[in-house]
């Protein structure tokens, strides 16, 4: 039930694959784990060797995973953090199954997820994360002839619309809700990494037949049982788009709750690191989008010095020093550039669900001051999700920092959490 390694790393996305490859090169026991069932994360996900080569970043991924599979590292997939039993172990759980890994080094690679925000009709069928529709398409959700809408904010919009066209969608329009003036400024800002900007390049072309515009945003979205169509906004007048799919999503968020369990700082939304990536917590390193929205190469590279690091090769690790400032400049670049306007906080009507799990509506958060208070009287962020979708959404529109994190970190059978509390931390 129990097993012990030089370094764990907690999510199997580039980040995560990077280290884990870095450290086990280097000679190390390391274990990559992660809750999907392949390698990847959400960048690479449904990536196989023999058609990897299609898809964008995919002789990116076809390197790291043969370097991957070239070592010793033990792969873990299926498999879920719940929880710290004691210092310098993890609670994992894989359906009815658990276990416990103990390490020395703990690198956290836990990625980001959509942020969302409520708006009249967003709880209708049809309407999905963009990310979330890029995923099931990806996974073999038929798209062909189907009408959809993007809309939100990030360049993942564009990458999503790519991807929907490939798959046969007709993409009716892509709708940004960050200003011409300021996507500009961030086009000029990337003229110094001219892959990036050719990558934004190639996917624009891949969708010039649907409209981009920019200072746009949802306003609702309507159907009888399901999406018919929605309502968008310039700040000047609306109008109407009749659609299959709505695919939304304004940015990303880090997944901040594994680290705020182990105890990392948390500075403006990102879990604060030095150099080697380590946090404030002794031994625990954090990568990727848990030290700001940066995408592939990002992850990438702070990953390799977390793996480096690890192994006891800060030279190394501090050779790649250069490319980490440039990706980090462009991390705060992409912050600055999608930041959310004020108008979005206000899109909620008053019977607007805002907690999906425990059906809370904006009319019942308006008059609590706080998260905890919108908890403890109206059990928002109570549900399934323990707030991930309404936490990163109330932080917007009310201010509310959601800074707590306990354990179960992810919902857990009774029956697992139930044996271990017996065991009482000295499974064998």
């Amino acid at each position: 039930m129990s097993a012990h390694f030089d370094v764990v790393v907690v999510g199997a996305g580039p980040g995560g694959m990077a280290a884990a490859v870095v450290a086990a090169e280097a000679g190390l026991r390391v274990c990559l784990l992660d809750d999907n069932l392949t390698p990847g994360g959400q960048i690479w996900r449904g990536f196989r060797p023999e058609t990897a080569r299609k898809y964008p970043h995919g002789e990116e991924f076809l390197k790291w995973a043969l370097r991957l599979q070239r070592t010793d590292c033990a792969v873990w997939q299926g498999w879920q953090v719940i929880g710290i039993p004691e210092a310098g172990a993890l609670r994992l759980e894989r359906g009815a199954e658990w276990r416990t890994v103990r390490f020395g080094r703990l690198i956290l690679a836990t990625g980001a997820r959509e942020r969302f925000l409520p708006f009249p009709g967003w709880t209708l069928p049809g309407v999905m994360g963009a990310g979330g529709l890029q995923a099931l398409v990806k996974g073999g959700l038929d798209a062909r002839r189907k009408r959809v809408v993007l809309a939100g904010s990030g360049p993942l919009l564009l990458a999503v619309a790519s991807a929907m066209k490939w798959a046969g969608a007709r993409v009716l329009g892509i709708y940004e809700q960050a200003p011409a003036g300021r996507l500009a400024r961030f086009a000029v800002s990337l003229l110094g990494q001219p892959g990036k900007l050719a990558e934004g390049v190639r996917y624009r072309l891949k969708t010039l037949d649907a409209p981009y515009r920019t200072g746009s945003w949802i306003v609702r979205a309507e159907g009888r049982g399901r999406l018919e169509r929605v309502t968008l906004t310039d700040g000047q007048r609306e109008w109407s788009v009749e659609c299959d799919w709505l695919g939304c999503g304004f940015h990303l968020v880090p997944n901040l709750e594994l680290p705020r369990l182990v105890g990392c700082r948390v500075v403006d939304r990102y879990v604060e690191v030095d150099r080697m990536g380590e946090s404030s917590v002794a031994g625990v390193a954090c990568v990727g989008e848990l030290t700001g929205i940066g995408g592939l190469e990002k992850a990438i590279v702070e990953g390799q010095i977390a793996g480096l690091a690890a192994a006891g090769r800060e030279s190394e690790a501090k050779g790649l020093g250069k490319q980490l400032n440039k990706l980090q400049r462009f991390a705060r670049e992409l912050d600055r550039a999608f930041e959310l306007r004020g108008e979005l906080r206000t899109l909620a009507s008053q019977d607007t669900v805002v907690c999906r799990c425990e059906d809370v509506t904006r009319a019942e958060l308006d008059g609590c001051e706080s998260w905890r208070e919108a908890k403890l009287h109206r059990r928002c962020g109570m549900g399934a999700c323990q707030g991930r979708i309404c936490g990163a959404a109330t932080e917007f529109v009310y201010g509310w920092e959601n800074a707590s994190a306990r354990p179960p970190v992810l919902p857990a059978a009774v029956s697992t959490l139930a044996v271990a509390q017996d065991s009482g931390g000295s499974e064998s």
